[in-house]
């Protein structure tokens, strides 16, 4: 039958969708050093068999599903700071952003064990590092684009100096959210902090 390997190729996608988030709630709950492939095939309602005709390890998973989110977070990031005009909206950016932004305590928890695999072991390391460059350059290229247009404090830097600032609160906000589970005072906390950050009421702006 010609649409046999579109039925199956569907099916693999929906299974491999089912793992992800399976895994997504077991590693929240437990931590990504103490749960088992069982562990995940059962929270799925899966076999082994289903399991490894998606991954090859544990660890592979573990990598799919940080890279998923990762890239959500990206591209959300990216679109939010599309929003706007030749000039940036400081304020309204930040708005934007610090909606999409994933302030959420069960990925915070997995991507706080990421960072700690990723300390110990250089491949992980490539990974994790290769995210937050992505999500800097979303950063950086819109602040570049607005270069003319909008100002930023001096003590920033070019675009990428700022896009590291801008992260770097995040990390910080995030490590609060993980120890306080206030998920709004983070959210509003950063809105906060971005914007001082940005419109700083330095005496000797730099402009992009």
């Amino acid at each position: 039958m010609e649409d046999t390997p579109k039925r199956v190729t569907r099916r693999r996608v929906r299974t491999r969708a089912r793992l992800l988030q399976a895994a997504f709630e077991v590693f929240a709950a437990k931590g990504f050093g103490r749960v088992s492939i069982e562990e995940i095939c059962d929270a799925a309602g899966f076999s082994r068999g289903a399991f490894y005709s998606n991954f090859a390890t544990l660890d592979e998973l573990f990598f799919a599903l940080y890279q998923e989110r990762a890239d959500l977070i990206a591209a959300q990031v990216a679109d939010a700071l599309a929003q706007d005009g030749p000039g940036l909206d400081v304020p309204a950016s930040v708005d934007r952003v610090t909606e999409v932004l994933l302030l959420d305590v069960d990925w915070l928890l997995v991507k706080t064990d990421f960072l700690v695999h990723a300390a110990r072991d250089e491949e992980v390391a490539r990974v994790l590092l290769d995210h937050r460059a992505r999500l800097r350059e979303a950063i950086a290229d819109r602040l570049f684009r607005a270069r003319g247009h909008t100002e930023l404090p001096a003590v920033l830097g070019d675009a990428d100096g700022a896009a590291h600032a801008v992260v770097a609160a995040y990390d910080g906000v995030t490590v609060q959210l993980l120890l306080d589970k206030d998920v709004e005072a983070a959210r509003a906390w950063l809105k906060q902090l971005l914007t001082a950050l940005l419109t700083d009421g330095s005496s000797s702006p730099s402009r992009i």
